[in-house]
């Protein structure tokens, strides 16, 4: 038997998460607002994809409340968390508080809560979405983009960090 035709293993989601969590990415939180009910949640798979027109991907696990709710309204903003952010990318993780208590915030172009300290803010209209395994992937036009300086917030290896560069 070839090794083409044997059987391969396939990957747990252990293994795959081991090996993933190579790649270091930064640190967003994903904002809508759904009936005048602000929504967020934190999110690192997020990536530019164009330039022109200016769009993003943004990817939102299909049991997320925010997720849904992007879905439905059609709009986003993804706030770049900056490096001193780790306790605002938990707090925005959680399930079942309320997320924005005490959080400063402006309102977005369509209406989404951008936090008033992050790095950098992308007010986004969704353009195409993809339901892929348990997560939605969202393509979004960029409206509004916003930056502030500072460096931003990593996740590398289930933990958040800082870059450093050369």
């Amino acid at each position: 038997m070839s090794k083409a035709e044997q059987p391969r293993h396939r990957l747990t989601p252990d293994e795959f998460r081991e090996v993933v969590g190579h790649f270091a990415s930064g640190v967003t939180v994903v904002t809508t607002a759904l009936d005048g009910k602000p929504l967020g949640t934190t999110a690192s798979a997020f990536t530019s994809l164009s330039l022109q027109p200016p769009m993003v991907v943004v990817c939102m696990n299909r049991d997320s409340d925010t997720g849904k709710a992007v879905l439905e309204t059609g709009a986003m903003a993804v706030n770049i968390l900056g490096e001193d952010q780790a306790d605002l990318a938990l707090h925005f993780a959680q399930h079942g508080v309320d997320k924005f208590e005490g959080i400063e915030l402006s309102p977005g172009e369509h209406g989404q809560p951008l936090l008033a300290d992050a790095v950098a803010s992308l007010v986004c209209r969704v353009s195409e979405h993809i339901s892929a395994a348990t997560h939605f992937v969202f393509l979004a036009e960029v409206d509004e983009a916003t930056a502030s300086g500072g460096a931003p917030l990593t996740y590398f290896r289930g933990q958040f960090g800082r870059i450093a560069l050369d």
